[in-house]
């Protein structure tokens, strides 16, 4: 199934939502968790130091070095398993990356607040493609006030693709909240060009 176009305004998002087949799915969210170097690291919010509410791993090219909320990440070599879906992503998404950031939401009470992927080293208008194994969570777009639009809540259910890129990050943010849900755990995988020039 290829990837559709979402009423987004000022933004370019695209989703597969059967990008991969459940049983691979559940497969992958098997091995993942348990061959991934997982790393939970304090961040920096509002001017405090907190542990992030999720677990994170951060794999590429030797260069792909990359830095957010007074975090810097090395990457570590890409695993067989990792490289496998970078060649599949980038086939589907027509762009190269070169470097992938894991979360592990081990639960409802892990979250992502709002954010834009708008680092310097990703470019002003980068492609990011993230593939969801596990727990359908809701994601939630919010316009930044420049734009009038509404807000987009969208379920990300396991094996699929969503695909940002163009003016997206410049024009909105984005989260995965919390949820009192009872929910098992969702890998995330976001495959990102990181650009060290």
């Amino acid at each position: 199934m290829p990837l559709t176009l979402l009423p987004l305004p000022a933004a370019e998002v695209l989703l597969d939502a059967a990008f991969l087949a459940p049983a691979e799915a559940d497969v992958l969210l098997t091995e993942l968790t348990a061959s991934v170097a997982w790393r939970q690291e304090p961040i920096k919010l509002f001017g405090k130091q907190v542990m992030q509410p999720r677990l994170t791993a951060w794999y590429g090219d030797p260069a792909a070095t990359y830095r957010y909320s007074g975090l810097q990440l090395e990457p570590l070599p890409w695993l067989p398993i990792l490289q496998n879906l970078r060649e599949r992503v980038e086939a589907a998404a027509g762009t190269r990356f070169n470097s992938v950031l894991l979360n592990l939401y081990r639960s409802g009470q892990d979250s992502m607040g709002y954010h834009a992927d708008n680092e310097p080293e990703l470019g002003l208008a980068p492609a990011i493609a993230s593939l969801t194994l596990g727990a359908t969570r809701t994601f939630r777009f919010k316009p930044r006030p420049t734009i009038t639009a509404a807000a987009l809540s969208l379920p990300l259910t396991s094996g699929s693709l969503l695909l940002m890129r163009g003016p997206t990050q410049q024009n909105w943010l984005h989260s995965l909240p919390k949820t009192a849900r009872p929910v098992g755990p969702r890998l995330n995988l976001t495959f990102r060009w990181v650009d060290r020039a």
